[in-house]
C-alpha cells in the first residue's frame, strides 16, 4: 500500500441544486480501473448495484460486492479499484452540516470526526445485514427523488439523510458515536441555550466562556473539539438557519432579516448566507417560494 498518499487530489463537488447540498449519480465502469487518492469536504456513501469494488480508506481495505455499501467521512482520504467485470454503483455525496436544524443540532457532535472517522462505522454493515439493507434503500430513494424532482423532493431528501444518520446511531453497538464526549457536551448546554435565547442579538465568546466557566483559550479548543465547529461557526450557522426561517415565513426585507438575526452588516450577512446556502438571501427566497408554482 502507498502510505505516502502521493498525488492526492482535492475533489470539488458541484451541487445540482444550490438549496440542497447533495450530489448523487449512477456510475458505471466496463473495465478494470483505479481512482487514485482523493478527498472532499463532503461525506460520501457508495452503493454497489452490480460488480466488485475495492475501497481503501484509513489504512483499511473494504471489498464490496452487489448491494454492499460504504460510508466515508468528511475529507477522508480514499482510493478505489474496480475489476474487469462490469461495475454499476450509486455515489451519494452530501455536506453533513447543512442537514442539521435546531432540533437535531445536538447530534452534529456525534459526527464531528475529531476522534472517530465516519469510515469506522462500516463495521455496522459488515455485521448487520438489516442495517446494510436499510442504508442501501435510503440511497436508492435519494437517487430516485433527485431524478424525479417531484414537489417536495428536497424535504424527502432531507428526511432520508437524517434517516441515514439515525441508522448509524441506532446500530452503533460499539458506541463509537453516541457515547463519545457525553459529559463534555453536557458542560456546553448553558452555552447552547445562551445562543438560542439571543439568536437575534450580538453573541459574544466572552459571555460563552463565563457560562462555561472556562478561560478563553480553553473554551475555544473545547468547543471545537466537542461540537466539530468553532464557536463562531456555530453561532453563524444558527443565525443563518433562523434567517432562512424568516425569509420563508415573514414579509421582511433582506436588511430587516439581517437586523433580526443580529447581523446588521449586510456585507457580512450576505457572505455568511452564501457560505451556508451557495446563493444570496433573495435567490434563496425566490427559489424556495417559487417551487411548485405553475
Amino acid at each position: 500500500m502507498n502510505s505516502g498518499h502521493e498525488d492526492i487530489r482535492q475533489e470539488k463537488i458541484q451541487y445540482e441544486n444550490p438549496l440542497l447540498s447533495i450530489k448523487v449519480w449512477h456510475a458505471r465502469r466496463d473495465r478494470a480501473n483505479t481512482v487514485n487518492w482523493h478527498q472532499h469536504p463532503e461525506c460520501e456513501i457508495m452503493l454497489v448495484l452490480n460488480g466488485r469494488l475495492d475501497v481503501e480508506v484509513e489504512n483499511e481495505l473494504f471489498s464490496l460486492g452487489s448491494d454492499d455499501v460504504i460510508v466515508l467521512g468528511s475529507s477522508q482520504l480514499h482510493r478505489d479499484r474496480s475489476y474487469a467485470d462490469k461495475l454499476d454503483y450509486i455515489v451519494l455525496q452530501f455536506d453533513l452540516q447543512t442537514f442539521f436544524d435546531k432540533s437535531t443540532i445536538p447530534y452534529l457532535q456525534y459526527f464531528n470526526e475529531t476522534k472517530v472517522p465516519l469510515s469506522a462505522m462500516n463495521y455496522i454493515f459488515r455485521d448487520n445485514p438489516k442495517a446494510r439493507e436499510e442504508l442501501a434503500e435510503c440511497v436508492r430513494q435519494i437517487d430516485e427523488e433527485a431524478q424525479r424532482k417531484e414537489s417536495g423532493y428536497e424535504l424527502a431528501v432531507n428526511l432520508l439523510i437524517k434517516k441515514i444518520l439515525l441508522i448509524l446511531i441506532r446500530n452503533d453497538t460499539k458506541g463509537l458515536l453516541a457515547d463519545q464526549d457525553r459529559v463534555e457536551r453536557i458542560r456546553l448546554k448553558p452555552v447552547l441555550d445562551y445562543v438560542d435565547r439571543n439568536i437575534a442579538e450580538r453573541i459574544t465568546v466572552e459571555e460563552a466562556c463565563r457560562l462555561a466557566n472556562m478561560s478563553y483559550y480553553y473554551f475555544v479548543k473545547f468547543f471545537k473539539r466537542t461540537m466539530g465547529l468553532s464557536f463562531t461557526e456555530y453561532v453563524n450557522f444558527r443565525k443563518i438557519k433562523y434567517a432562512e426561517q424568516l425569509l420563508l415565513t415573514r414579509d421582511l426585507s433582506v436588511s430587516e432579516v439581517g437586523d433580526m438575526t443580529g447581523m446588521p452588516n449586510m456585507a457580512h450577512f450576505y457572505k455568511m448566507f452564501r457560505r451556508f446556502n451557495q446563493c444570496s438571501p433573495k435567490e434563496f427566497q425566490r427559489k424556495m417560494l417559487a417551487w411548485g408554482r405553475p
